[in-house]
Protein backbone atom coordinates (compact mmCIF):
# COMPACT_ATOMS: atom_id res chain seq x y z
CA UNK A 1 0.00 0.00 0.00
CA UNK A 2 0.95 3.86 -0.74
CA UNK A 3 2.88 4.84 2.45
CA UNK A 4 0.95 7.05 4.73
CA UNK A 5 3.56 9.78 4.76
CA UNK A 6 3.56 10.19 1.21
CA UNK A 7 -0.41 10.61 1.51
CA UNK A 8 -0.46 13.27 4.26
CA UNK A 9 2.56 15.16 2.67
CA UNK A 10 0.43 15.21 -0.87
CA UNK A 11 -2.81 16.31 0.89
CA UNK A 12 -0.62 18.85 3.40
CA UNK A 13 0.12 20.75 0.18
CA UNK A 14 -1.14 24.67 1.05
CA UNK A 15 -1.35 25.31 -2.67
CA UNK A 16 -5.25 25.13 -3.03
CA UNK A 17 -4.61 23.96 -6.75
CA UNK A 18 -1.83 21.51 -6.14
CA UNK A 19 -3.73 20.16 -3.35
CA UNK A 20 -6.47 19.24 -5.89
CA UNK A 21 -4.13 17.83 -8.09
CA UNK A 22 -2.82 15.32 -5.43
CA UNK A 23 -6.77 14.60 -4.16
CA UNK A 24 -7.26 13.96 -8.10
CA UNK A 25 -4.33 11.94 -8.72
CA UNK A 26 -5.11 9.50 -4.81
CA UNK A 27 -8.39 8.91 -5.45
CA UNK A 28 -8.58 8.53 -9.11
CA UNK A 29 -5.54 7.35 -10.68
CA UNK A 30 -7.44 4.21 -12.57
CA UNK A 31 -9.54 6.66 -14.37
CA UNK A 32 -6.50 8.89 -15.40
CA UNK A 33 -4.52 6.17 -16.44
CA UNK A 34 -7.36 4.98 -18.62
CA UNK A 35 -8.16 1.55 -16.92
CA UNK A 36 -11.37 2.87 -15.75
CA UNK A 37 -14.53 4.67 -18.13
CA UNK A 38 -15.43 7.14 -14.86
CA UNK A 39 -14.24 8.05 -11.46
CA UNK A 40 -15.86 10.37 -8.87
CA UNK A 41 -14.34 12.59 -6.20
CA UNK A 42 -15.78 14.51 -3.07
CA UNK A 43 -14.53 18.11 -2.98
CA UNK A 44 -14.57 21.17 -0.83
CA UNK A 45 -16.92 23.54 -2.93
CA UNK A 46 -14.34 26.02 -3.81
CA UNK A 47 -12.55 24.15 -5.10
CA UNK A 48 -14.97 23.12 -8.17
CA UNK A 49 -13.26 26.73 -9.63
CA UNK A 50 -10.24 25.60 -9.90
CA UNK A 51 -11.12 22.16 -11.58
CA UNK A 52 -11.53 22.98 -15.00
CA UNK A 53 -7.83 24.83 -14.61
CA UNK A 54 -6.21 21.65 -13.73
CA UNK A 55 -8.43 19.13 -16.01
CA UNK A 56 -7.24 21.52 -18.74
CA UNK A 57 -6.24 19.14 -21.86
CA UNK A 58 -6.59 16.45 -20.24
CA UNK A 59 -9.65 15.45 -22.18
CA UNK A 60 -11.60 15.27 -19.62
CA UNK A 61 -14.95 16.61 -18.47
CA UNK A 62 -16.51 16.19 -15.06
CA UNK A 63 -20.01 16.98 -13.51
CA UNK A 64 -21.00 17.79 -10.34
CA UNK A 65 -23.66 15.35 -8.94
CA UNK A 66 -24.54 17.15 -5.41
CA UNK A 67 -23.42 19.67 -3.41
CA UNK A 68 -23.92 19.54 0.69
CA UNK A 69 -22.20 21.46 3.39
CA UNK A 70 -19.41 23.08 1.29
CA UNK A 71 -18.43 20.01 -0.36
CA UNK A 72 -19.62 18.70 -4.45
CA UNK A 73 -19.56 14.88 -5.24
CA UNK A 74 -18.05 15.85 -8.73
CA UNK A 75 -18.27 12.65 -12.18
CA UNK A 76 -15.04 12.74 -13.93
CA UNK A 77 -15.49 11.16 -17.32
CA UNK A 78 -13.55 11.26 -20.68
CA UNK A 79 -17.14 11.94 -22.92
CA UNK A 80 -16.51 9.40 -25.92
CA UNK A 81 -15.07 6.79 -23.68
CA UNK A 82 -18.22 6.88 -21.09
CA UNK A 83 -20.47 7.07 -24.46
CA UNK A 84 -19.12 4.10 -25.41
CA UNK A 85 -18.94 2.42 -22.21
CA UNK A 86 -22.59 3.41 -20.57
CA UNK A 87 -24.30 2.85 -24.10
CA UNK A 88 -23.47 -1.01 -23.41
CA UNK A 89 -26.74 -3.22 -23.86
CA UNK A 90 -26.48 -4.79 -20.28
CA UNK A 91 -25.51 -1.24 -18.85
CA UNK A 92 -28.51 0.29 -20.39
CA UNK A 93 -30.77 -2.66 -19.60
CA UNK A 94 -29.77 -2.80 -15.64
CA UNK A 95 -29.91 0.95 -15.54
CA UNK A 96 -33.58 0.71 -17.21
CA UNK A 97 -35.25 -0.57 -14.29
CA UNK A 98 -33.90 2.67 -12.04
CA UNK A 99 -36.05 4.42 -14.39
CA UNK A 100 -32.55 5.81 -16.81
CA UNK A 101 -34.06 5.75 -19.84
CA UNK A 102 -31.34 5.58 -22.76
CA UNK A 103 -29.94 8.68 -23.72
CA UNK A 104 -26.48 10.56 -23.65
CA UNK A 105 -23.88 10.55 -21.32
CA UNK A 106 -25.17 13.73 -19.81
CA UNK A 107 -28.97 12.59 -19.42
CA UNK A 108 -27.66 9.73 -17.67
CA UNK A 109 -25.63 11.63 -15.60
CA UNK A 110 -28.64 14.24 -15.05
CA UNK A 111 -31.23 10.88 -14.04
CA UNK A 112 -27.89 9.69 -11.66
CA UNK A 113 -27.58 13.59 -9.87
CA UNK A 114 -31.77 13.71 -9.81
CA UNK A 115 -31.27 10.29 -7.77
CA UNK A 116 -28.56 11.55 -5.48
CA UNK A 117 -30.64 14.60 -4.62
CA UNK A 118 -33.74 12.55 -3.67
CA UNK A 119 -31.41 10.12 -1.44
CA UNK A 120 -29.94 13.59 0.12
CA UNK A 121 -33.73 14.62 0.46
CA UNK A 122 -34.62 11.22 1.83
CA UNK A 123 -36.94 10.20 -0.27
CA UNK A 124 -35.04 7.28 -1.59
CA UNK A 125 -31.95 5.02 -0.47
CA UNK A 126 -28.99 6.02 -1.94
CA UNK A 127 -28.98 4.83 -5.78
CA UNK A 128 -26.44 1.89 -5.47
CA UNK A 129 -26.51 1.67 -9.44
CA UNK A 130 -23.88 4.28 -9.12
CA UNK A 131 -21.13 1.56 -9.56
CA UNK A 132 -22.46 1.10 -12.63
CA UNK A 133 -21.48 4.31 -13.61
CA UNK A 134 -18.27 3.75 -12.04
CA UNK A 135 -17.04 0.65 -14.40
CA UNK A 136 -17.55 -1.70 -11.62
CA UNK A 137 -18.74 -5.06 -13.07
CA UNK A 138 -21.97 -5.14 -13.10
CA UNK A 139 -22.17 -8.78 -11.66
CA UNK A 140 -20.79 -7.21 -8.19
CA UNK A 141 -23.11 -4.14 -8.49
CA UNK A 142 -25.92 -6.25 -8.56
CA UNK A 143 -24.83 -8.44 -6.11
CA UNK A 144 -24.40 -5.36 -3.80
CA UNK A 145 -27.71 -4.90 -4.38
CA UNK A 146 -29.77 -7.48 -3.97
CA UNK A 147 -27.08 -8.89 -0.54
CA UNK A 148 -27.26 -4.67 0.50
CA UNK A 149 -24.05 -4.67 0.79
CA UNK A 150 -23.02 -7.95 2.90
CA UNK A 151 -21.84 -11.54 1.94
CA UNK A 152 -18.89 -10.48 -0.45
CA UNK A 153 -16.42 -12.36 -1.31
CA UNK A 154 -13.97 -9.70 -1.58
CA UNK A 155 -13.39 -6.32 -0.57
CA UNK A 156 -11.11 -3.94 -1.93
CA UNK A 157 -12.27 -0.95 -4.73
CA UNK A 158 -15.27 -2.39 -4.57
CA UNK A 159 -17.45 -5.06 -2.94
CA UNK A 160 -17.06 -8.07 -5.06
CA UNK A 161 -19.68 -10.94 -5.53
CA UNK A 162 -18.70 -12.50 -8.44
CA UNK A 163 -14.86 -13.79 -9.84
CA UNK A 164 -12.30 -12.86 -6.84
CA UNK A 165 -9.68 -13.40 -9.16
CA UNK A 166 -10.26 -11.36 -11.53
CA UNK A 167 -11.20 -8.01 -9.19
CA UNK A 168 -7.47 -8.85 -7.41
CA UNK A 169 -5.73 -8.53 -10.65
CA UNK A 170 -7.84 -5.35 -11.51
CA UNK A 171 -7.34 -4.45 -7.92
CA UNK A 172 -3.55 -4.68 -8.45
CA UNK A 173 -3.58 -3.13 -11.45
CA UNK A 174 -5.64 -0.11 -9.83
CA UNK A 175 -2.52 0.24 -7.12
CA UNK A 176 0.29 0.42 -9.99
CA UNK A 177 -1.78 2.91 -11.80
CA UNK A 178 -1.59 4.72 -8.60
CA UNK A 179 1.46 4.39 -7.61
CA UNK A 180 2.73 5.55 -11.44
CA UNK A 181 0.31 8.49 -11.19
CA UNK A 182 1.85 9.62 -7.45
CA UNK A 183 5.49 9.26 -9.04
CA UNK A 184 4.59 11.71 -11.54
CA UNK A 185 3.17 13.75 -9.65
CA UNK A 186 5.95 14.01 -7.07
CA UNK A 187 8.42 14.86 -10.48
CA UNK A 188 6.13 17.79 -11.14
CA UNK A 189 4.54 16.57 -13.94
CA UNK A 190 1.03 18.64 -14.39
CA UNK A 191 -2.36 16.44 -15.13
CA UNK A 192 -2.34 16.79 -18.57
CA UNK A 193 0.88 14.73 -18.71
CA UNK A 194 -0.22 12.11 -15.63
CA UNK A 195 -3.78 11.74 -17.64
CA UNK A 196 -3.79 9.25 -20.68
CA UNK A 197 -5.50 11.21 -23.49
CA UNK A 198 -8.63 8.64 -25.11
CA UNK A 199 -7.96 6.62 -28.00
Amino acid sequence: PMPVEVISYLLSERDREQRLRSQLVLQCAPFLKGIKAAAITNLPSQAEELLEKVLAGTGISYRVLAVRKKRCLVFLYRRITFERYIGRRENVEFLAGFGYTEGSAEEMLGRLADRIGMYAGRELVFPHEIGVFLDYPLADVEGFIRNAGRDYLLSGYWKVYHDPDGARELFRAYDRARDCAVRELLQGKGMSEIAVRAA
